[in-house]
């Protein structure tokens, strides 16, 4: 509202006239621009003091700043202290005097509230956003009983220490049950102590590295800690507090017996009387009937620590007096497990597997008399004739003393049954198989021959091997071992494997018959090579003439077994591999003159003609080279290169001069009677200002073309 309006309000306000009042001059607002109403705030009847409607809207008004609480209340100018409102400043510190000194910050508004600047549930919950939270009795402290004054009568807040002795450093020095001083008790109160309640402390002992169980439960802390607490200042052994107990300790004597001084080993913290002590936690567990056993039975020689714990350190005398058997004359083993069970004494059961000599069979049900009727017990002799020698003498189908037989009853004979024998003759270096698994016995040994019996064919096929005719095995000297063509599942039907040869038979020679080859009767040494079974076809062959041509007798250079027609040499076995159009060429378009054999490999023992009349350019008149390869490949004669030019002479395919010049030879060889000549002159005229240079000058300072 500017100065005009506000003094025509108040013109109306006075009931003056308009045309009066605007004669009026204009008067500067007091408030700035302030956009209220001044009947707001001011009345006609008197302009000061002014009186705030209840309609007026602080909040709106002042941007959001609602009067609420103590602030509804208090005076505009408390606030306001010019005429000049919108000026006023919003933060707490512009009318409150900050008592913390800065050390909290100006955000008033964590701790306080509009309602009242000593709110304790504001300031309550303010504090749980720091790094002490507060809890039991703390909440409901006076804050300057922790947050004492300084010097300076200021509240110190951030660096107040969170300790408990802080505050409680009094309380700990004046506790005497127990004497926390005296006693150097911990000073983190939060261990006993709680903030519910400071009187009901109570400690826990389990954090500690002996935590409490049964009677140690109901115990109070002198009876073991005396004034000491401090940790490590007690030991936690049992002895520790029970070191009278073990030492008068007589049933039994516990020093004596050198018994361990920690008591766990027998007695428990429910009940210190009626011990009990674990025998299976030693080397020696308790079982059957040693575990009804009282102590005094086994250590009435007062020895616990070091008693052995060998079967005859309690039963020596039950060993010496046993008779059936007489242990000690049989020199059985003192360890009496091996027979005996703690179960029951009586009734010992020997296991015979667990010796050198398992019983199987009819073995199981022989008495002990029937095998140790000797009395000899430990070194008995295990082999079968130890005790069936008297069977092995009188044993004749077959006589087995006289074909001398091994005396290991086993190779024929089983524990089950003695009759029935029965050979393994594939446990022999001669197994049988085929027919030779029906024969008996006689059909090869009727001469009572079985050990050193020989395994070779001829030894029982003799008169086979002679008698044979088709092919005669004698004459043509066949070895005597049979399995080269004979198979034991039947003896007709033979079938030689030539593959085991040196000569393997592949494509048409598989279908041949044995004639064909052996028709001469000639088998040991036959010759291998081709020429011996194929020399006419050798020497009748035109297409090429073989003899004439001196071509090897080693057919498999161009022929195969599959098929001897359509013959294929292979040329890159030889010093002249083909490649390109060489490929293509026919064996009459390079050895039409019939030679082969020392055939030149030069280019121009074929394309003599070729270099001779050449003209463009003249080869012969140039005087080029005769080796074609130099220019020309093999994949096409025409468009050829001389790609060597720019290594031994003159780049003309790299650097400065390639695709300069008209891919013709004659751009730089003017006298195509002669290459060695050459010009420069002719493309570079001017290059020096028509200076006089020779072409062997141009070639003497740019012998690589460069400038």
């Amino acid at each position: 509202m500017n100065t005009r309006s506000l003094f025509l309000c108040g013109v109306l306000a006075l009931g003056l006239p308009i045309a009066a009042a605007a004669q009026r001059p204009d008067v500067k607002n007091p408030h700035g621009p302030l956009p209220v109403p001044c009947a707001a705030c001011h009345s006609a009847q008197a302009w000061v003091p002014a009186h705030v409607s209840s309609a007026f809207d602080h909040a709106r008004a002042g941007k959001g700043f609602v009067l609420e609480g103590a602030h509804a209340t208090v005076a505009c100018k408390s606030c306001h202290t010019s005429l000049t409102f919108q000026g006023a400043s919003r933060d707490c510190v512009s009318c409150h005097k900050d008592p913390h000194q800065g050390e909290v910050g100006t955000a008033c508004a964590r701790c306080h509230t509009m309602r009242s600047f000593v709110d304790r549930t504001a300031m309550t919950r303010a504090h749980q956003l720091t790094r002490f939270p507060l809890t039991g009795a703390h909440v409901t402290a006076d804050c300057e009983s922790c947050h004492a004054r300084s010097a300076q009568g200021q509240l110190t807040f951030t660096t107040r220490s969170t300790g408990c002795n802080d505050c409680h450093l009094k309380d700990y020095q004046s506790a005497k049950t127990p004497d926390h001083a005296g006693g150097n008790l911990s000073h983190n109160c939060e261990q006993c102590h709680a903030t519910v309640a400071w009187q009901t402390a109570k400690f826990d002992h389990n954090t500690t590295g002996f935590a409490l169980t049964g009677f140690h439960l109901s115990m109070n802390c002198a009876q073991c800690h005396g004034g000491a607490y401090p940790a490590g200042a007690l030991p936690t052994t049992c002895v520790g507090c029970h070191q009278k107990d073990y030492t008068g300790a007589a049933t039994p004597n516990h020093a004596q017996a050198q018994f361990s001084t920690d008591c766990t080993g027998c007695h428990t913290t429910a009940s210190w009387a009626g011990a009990n002590f674990n025998h299976n936690t030693t080397a020696f567990p308790l079982t059957g009937a040693h575990v009804q056993a009282t102590c005094d039975k086994c250590h009435g020689d007062g020895v616990f620590k070091g008693k052995s714990t060998t079967c005859v350190s309690c039963h020596q005398t039950d060993y010496d007096n046993a008779t059936t058997p007489n242990h000690a004359q049989a020199q059985f083993p003192t360890d009496c497990t091996a027979c005996h069970t703690t179960m029951t004494w009586t009734g010992a059961n020997f296991n015979h597997n667990a010796t050198a000599f398992p019983l199987t069979g009819a073995h199981i049900q022989a008495t002990c008399t029937q095998c140790h009727g000797d009395g000899v017990y430990k070194g008995k002799p295990t082999t079968c004739v130890s005790c069936h020698q008297t069977d092995f003498n009188n044993a004749k189908d077959p006589n087995h003393a006289q074909a001398q037989f091994s005396s290991d009853c086993t190779a024929c004979h089983t524990t089950t049954t003695w009759s029935g024998a029965t050979f393994n003759h594939n446990t022999t270096a001669f197994p049988l198989t085929g027919a030779h698994v029906q024969l008996t016995c006689d059909q090869c040994h009727s001469d009572g021959v079985y050990k050193g019996k020989p395994t070779t064919c001829v030894s029982c096929h003799q008169t086979d091997f002679n008698n044979t005719t088709l092919p005669n095995h004698a004459q043509a000297q066949f070895p005597t071992d049979c399995t080269a063509c004979h198979t034991t599942t039947t003896w007709t039907g033979a079938t030689f494997n030539h593959n085991n040869t040196a000569f393997p038979l592949t494509g048409a020679h598989l279908s041949a018959t044995c004639a064909q080859c052996h028709g001469d009767g000639v088998y040991k040494g036959k010759p291998t090579t081709c020429v011996s079974c194929h020399q006419t076809d050798y020497n009748n062959t035109t297409n090429p003439n073989h003899a004439a041509a001196q071509f090897p007798t080693d057919c498999t250079l161009c022929h195969a077994t599959t098929s001897f027609t359509t013959a294929t040499f292979n040329h890159a076995n030889t010093a002249f591999p083909l490649t390109g159009a060489h490929l293509s060429a026919t064996c009459a378009q390079c050895h039409g003159d019939g030679v082969y054999k020392g055939k030149p490999t030069t280019c121009v023992s074929c394309h003599q003609t070729d270099f001779t009349n050449t003209s463009n350019p003249n080869h012969a008149q140039a005087q080029f080279s005769t080796d074609c390869v130099a220019c020309h490949t093999t994949t096409v004669w025409t468009t050829a290169t001389y790609t060597a030019h720019d290594a031994q002479y003159f780049p003309i395919y790299s650097g400065n001069h390639r695709g300069r010049w008209n891919n013709d030879c004659s751009t730089c060889h003017i006298n195509p009677s002669d290459y060695r000549q050459f010009d420069c002159i002719q493309c570079h005229r001017n290059v020096h200002s028509g200076k006089g240079y020779t072409n062997q000058q141009c070639y003497s300072c740019h012998p690589r073309g460069s400038s």
